[in-house]
């Protein structure tokens, strides 16, 4: 991989299949800062290419630890799956990166929100029904090994939306 400079942050790109490696601290300025938003957009556009390039899903190593990444629906809206390694950064193929911040640019991330809270809410909803109508919740939705696991779901939702 070869770095490039991108309004300012350096960021690896794959010369081969033009994706690009984003270290999470790097990320996390590009999806705050609008200087580095522009510089993103402002790179030359790839050629047209179909909208659906995920035809061949498969899992790729982190270039830092080698461990297989997870793939991740970005803000878990946008459309935009990308690969992530928590502990390192997250691969961005051919222009994902300019599709990532063109869904930020138009206010996808306070629309991610939003859906969250939205999510909460109901998830609450449905939890104050359940206890009304005297429903143990531990035997609401499972049972066996899964008894008390349906709470982890509003854990997780109130871990993305302040992650």
């Amino acid at each position: 991989m070869k770095t490039i400079m991108i309004g300012g942050s350096g960021l690896q790109e794959c010369p081969q299949c033009e994706g690009i490696w984003s270290d999470a601290e790097t990320l996390q300025r590009i999806c705050t800062e609008k200087e580095k938003q522009a510089a993103v957009l402002g790179m030359p556009a790839p050629a047209a290419e179909p909208a659906d390039m995920e035809k061949d899903i498969r899992y790729f190593p982190c270039p830092v630890c080698q461990q297989l990444m997870n793939r991740v629906n970005f803000a878990h809206y946008s459309g935009v799956v990308l690969d992530v390694c928590k502990a390192h950064g997250t691969w961005f193929d051919k222009d994902k990166l300019r599709r990532t911040v063109e869904f930020i640019r138009a206010g996808g991330l306070e629309k991610a929100r939003a859906h969250q809270i939205d999510q909460l809410e109901e998830e609450r909803r449905r939890l104050e029904a359940t206890r009304n109508a005297g429903i143990p919740l531990d035997l609401e939705q499972s049972s066996g090994s899964d008894r008390g696991r349906q709470s982890r779901p509003i854990a997780d939702l109130f871990r993305s939306l302040l992650g």
